[in-house]
């Protein structure tokens, strides 16, 4: 049993090793609430595929109340600059895009 004990922060350290592809950051499968996974024609843009820089750069806009939006100045506000930056990079390297045959 104590060696249990000992090999539960072996297993933290492993655990917060995992690829970042791993599972979405926190925060990143909210999103998709509007966001649709594959390009429309409406509004609301995907986020996968989207630059990581241009995705920081808008949520740092919707914060700042520089971009005005009902709901997104809210949820903005909601993340530090490094959740942020691993929700962009996430959807940056396609996110929850549908898996290409």
């Amino acid at each position: 049993m104590r060696g249990l004990f000992l090999l539960l922060p072996a297993l933290g350290l492993l655990m917060s090793a995992a690829p970042a592809d791993a599972a979405p950051p926190r925060g990143a499968a909210s999103c998709s609430g509007c966001h649709p996974r594959t390009a429309t024609s409406g509004p609301v843009p995907s986020l996968n595929g989207q630059p990581a820089d241009k995705i920081v750069a808008d949520m740092a806009a919707f914060r700042s109340g520089e971009r005005r939006s009902t709901v997104m100045t809210r949820i903005a506000k909601g993340f530090t600059d490094e959740e942020t930056r691993a929700i962009a990079d996430y959807f940056a390297n396609g996110g929850n895009a549908p898996a290409q045959p």
